[in-house]
């Protein structure tokens, strides 16, 4: 039986390889074992029955009974391919599939050889092979030669004639390039988040000279709109929340808005991104500031933006603040998810897959996490823990801290003056109540009042309870509520004097506490009640360098350790190899559709390779030379003829129907803030005000969450308007991680649990169901009917025009004019009939009551449309 199992192995390993593939231990073997057998033969201080699997010259053992855990040459006599064909190992998790099986088995067939002289000892972590360090992400980025493209006319930028060569390989070109109304369209829509105006297309479409479509993205890389659009998509990657999350009461973060307005500014302000990551990583060490001397970085506005920054270390979910079980736990786990959240968003790796054992696929320790952690140790210090409430910093000026110091005082005064006045009416009530006690209790109680309850001796408390209403010591209203009023108006005084303070405002940040540089232990599989041996600050191994290593971060002179801002500096120095490429990625994905490396959190082994390996180094390399700047960066994808290009293209549809080749645009939907507000922006209704605390939501009556006041109870929802907040863009739309808003979230917006590396793009029932019968659409769909009504008063054609125009940035052809006037007249028909039909109503006797306005079946038939007009794949997809 054994035999047979060999030789059918054999056979799995020839065809996965070919006929005589050469394998090693460390290149095709250590890798299987890593993901199912290390973690409990090889990690633990005391290796699961005596085997450690992390070295070929390991494996020479033998078992119980004197079997051969592995015999060079021979498979089917080596009890490690019987054991794992048995399913007796591995013990947790998933089995090892047959092709894995094979390998190994083909591996021992051909002598079970090492690539190299293994070491004598072992290095504390993971051990770091040759064949990691060859993965393509972990290798230093170098700039590679633009290849020369067969048709120079297709080239625009660089970036065409890189993806031209891979093209070329496939019989391919770029598509045609995209209608001049389309083209406005995707890239007004990429860059704001917002449709163009009819103006604007029009204008655009007549504009021959040969730049107007570069002075296009240079005004629309100038507007407001551009900061607000593309902030939203930093913040997904930070987890930007307005709320706690962890704990089931999901408490408010009232103060986490100034961290994303911080967010667009520097969007707007095209700040170069080594500033930009440096400012969220360390930039309380930058401005000097620790969590009690940091009352002059708030008054710098330079140094006040950099601690505000710091909020992006923030973001991680916190219910330490709230009603939770064990606070220990929660302290650590924010650590944990912010740490997801850096090393993703920075590095793209899923450090976290090491917290409680060596990473399964990666080469990155158990110990390699700690050191990570020890980075940011300080700022956190799980044992000396900082509340959400007690991390936030007042922006009072000294003159304003004075004030309110000296109304504090004086208000104060007045409190004492109703203390007293209290004391005095009970004390006068206590002279008449004491003297309807028997004369013998009168001064034993009056001694028993004067005590103070600790001190009382027992008989006195008995005497006390024996006569309750005599004591007059509180409750000055149960005696006499005349009294108590003019107690309360003196309190009143003071709460009337305590409002007129200068308002306190606060920022959210992050800091550490002067001197205070707290150990980090290693816990053994990620348990903080399980502690081991003190772990010192560094980089992950296989990213250690010259620049890095040793990790020697010199105290500044504020107090703070130093760390962060030598971490960051790292991070931002050019020479590090992921940040760039995961960056600028990123950028590439939110332009194109699809990101070189489709995986964006995961430039790992188990990610995705990069389709485009040159183009991600060129891109990443020309990004840092070009300072770290984003606006001209995206210049050079949005001039690409790869971004000009039609999304119809037949010939690419069929030979790359995923288009990773990108011979075709990528035509997709609307995300969640875009279809929002464009709906408001078609409708007139868009408030472009900028920056401040978020527009509030709340649950309404059908359980939907929408923008608005909360005045609802724990048994009835109630939300009333909020004016012109309910009419914000959305990326001021107060995000709740318990409650995202019903429009958002149907249409895919991200809950932050705890960010969103990437956003899935769905296509499901209830987006259409919502398109039908939400108020919000509907609503919109009015106010849109009565925009073009009001602009084209009595010439229904041209109130179409007018429509396609705003909506789809195009005049509607005549046949589409004749089908929607059809439908117009059959929809007023029937709307006429149903109102005809409905019984009167009566005359109301509140004169003060307005009527009702009587149906117009014409406004309510037009609105219908536009309705339809909204829910068209024409509005919601961008081609």
């Amino acid at each position: 039986m054994r035999l047979i199992t060999a030789i059918l192995l054999l056979a799995l390993a020839r065809e996965a390889y070919g006929e005589s593939p050469v394998l090693t231990f460390e290149k095709d073997v250590r890798p299987i074992l890593k993901e199912h057998c290390t973690h409990c033969h090889g990690e633990e201080e005391k290796p699961g029955g005596g085997v450690d699997l992390r070295l070929r010259r390991f494996m020479d053992v033998a078992l119980d009974g004197d079997v051969a855990l592995l015999v060079p040459g021979k498979p089917e006599a080596s009890e490690l391919i019987h054991i794992i064909e048995r399913g007796e190992m591995p013990k947790k998790g998933k089995a090892m599939p047959p092709a894995q099986l094979a390998i190994l088995s083909q591996w021992i067939a051909q002598g079970a050889k090492t690539a190299r002289p293994e070491p004598e000892t072992l290095p504390i972590g993971a051990i770091i092979t040759d064949e990691d360090r060859e993965h393509w992400s972990f290798k230093p980025v170098q700039r590679p030669e633009v290849p020369k493209a067969k048709d120079a006319t297709l080239v625009s930028t660089p970036v065409d004639a890189f993806l031209l060569a891979g093209m070329e390989e496939k019989g391919l070109s770029f598509a045609p390039e995209a209608d001049r109304r389309d083209l406005i369209r995707r890239v007004t829509l990429d860059l704001t988040g917002l449709l163009p105006e009819p103006a604007a297309v029009d204008a655009f479409a007549a504009d021959e000279s040969p730049d107007a479509y570069e002075k296009l993205i240079d005004k629309l890389l100038a507007s407001p709109a551009y900061g607000e659009r593309w902030a939203r998509h930093w913040l997904d990657v930070a987890g930007y929340a307005d709320s706690n999350g962890y704990a089931e009461a999901d408490s408010v973060r009232p103060h986490a808005w100034r961290y994303r307005d911080y967010v667009i500014r520097s969007f707007n302000e095209d700040k170069p991104w080594d500033v930009f990551l440096r400012e969220q990583l360390a930039g309380d060490e930058m401005a000097g500031a620790t969590h009690a001397d940091y009352q002059e970085a708030v008054l710098d506005p330079e140094r006040l933006d950099q601690l505000t920054a710091t909020a992006f270390l923030r973001m991680a979910p916190d219910g330490t603040g709230d009603r939770i079980d064990d606070q220990n736990l929660a302290r650590n786990q924010v650590i944990a998810e912010q740490l997801k959240i850096v090393s993703s968003s920075l590095m793209g790796l899923t450090v976290a897959c090491a917290q409680c054992h060596d990473h399964r696929y990666d080469p990155i320790s158990h110990e390699d996490y700690f050191r990570f952690r020890a980075i940011f140790e300080p700022a956190y210090h799980w044992q000396s823990w900082r509340k959400p409430a007690q991390r936030l910093y007042s922006l009072y000026t000294p003159e304003e801290r004075a004030k309110a110091a000296e109304i504090e005082k004086a208000a104060a005064a007045i409190d004492a003056e109703a203390r007293a006045l209290s004391k005095k009416f009970l004390d006068e009530i206590f002279e008449v109540e004491v003297l309807k006690l028997p004369e013998a209790d009168r001064e034993p109680y009056r001694a028993a009042r004067a005590t103070a309850k600790k001190d009382r001796t027992p008989e006195q408390a008995a005497l006390i309870k024996k006569y309750p209403s005599a004591l007059a010591l509180y409750s000055l209203n149960l005696y006499d509520k005349k009294k108590q009023e003019i107690v309360e108006a003196k309190s009143a005084e003071a709460t009337a004097l305590r409002a007129t303070k200068p308002k306190q405002e606060f920022v959210m940040a992050l800091t550490e506490v002067k001197g205070q540089v707290p150990e980090t232990k290693l816990f053994n599989r990620g348990d903080h009640e399980q502690p081991t041996h003190t772990v010192a600050p560094g980089e992950l191994t296989i990213l250690t360098t010259p620049e890095i290593e040793p990790f020697k971060p010199e105290p500044l002179p504020s107090g703070s350790s130093g760390r962060r801002l030598t971490y960051a500096k790292w991070l931002t120095s050019g020479e590090h190899p992921l940040v760039a490429r995961v960056l600028v990625n990123r950028f590439w994905l939110h332009h194109m559709g699809r990101g070189i490396v489709n995986t964006p959190g995961d430039f790992g082994v188990q990610g995705e390779a990069p389709t485009h390996p040159e183009l991600l180094d060129w891109l990443a390399d020309e990004f840092v030379k070009g300072g770290w700047k984003l606006k001209p960066f995206h210049k050079t994808i949005l001039l690409s003829r790869a971004y000009r290009q039609s999304s119809v293209h037949p010939e690419s549809i069929e030979t790359d129907p995923d288009n990773a080749l990108y011979a075709r645009f990528r035509m997709r939907r609307l995300d969640a803030e875009s279809l929002r507000d464009s709906i408001l922006a078609a409708a007139g209704t868009l408030v472009r005000k900028p920056f401040g605390p978020p527009s509030s939501i709340a649950r309404d009556p059908a359980g939907r969450i929408v923008v608005g006041v909360d005045k609802g109870t724990i048994t009835k929802a109630k939300v009333e308007s909020g004016g012109e907040k309910d009419f914000r863009r959305s990326i001021y739309i107060e995000s709740r991680r318990s409650r995202p808003v019903t429009v958002l979230d149907t249409f895919d917006a991200p809950v932050m649990v705890p960010h969103c590396e990437m956003r899935n793009e769905t296509t499901v029932a209830p987006q259409a169901l919502l398109m039908m019968n939400d108020t919000f659409i509907l609503e919109n769909a009015k106010r849109l009917a009565e925009r073009i009504r009001k602009e084209k008063p009595d010439d229904r054609t041209a109130q179409l025009q007018r429509a396609w125009r705003i909506l789809y940035g195009e005049s509607p052809t005549d046949s589409e004019i004749t089908r929607s006037l059809a439908y117009l007249d059959r929809q007023t028909t029937s709307l006429n009939e149903y109102f005809s039909a409905l019984p009167k109503a009566k005359d109301s006797k509140d004169k003060k009551k307005e009527a009702a306005p009587a149906p117009d079946p014409a406004a309510e038939a037009m609105a219908s449309l536009c309705q339809i007009l909204y829910s068209s794949n024409r509005f919601l997809y961008i081609e």
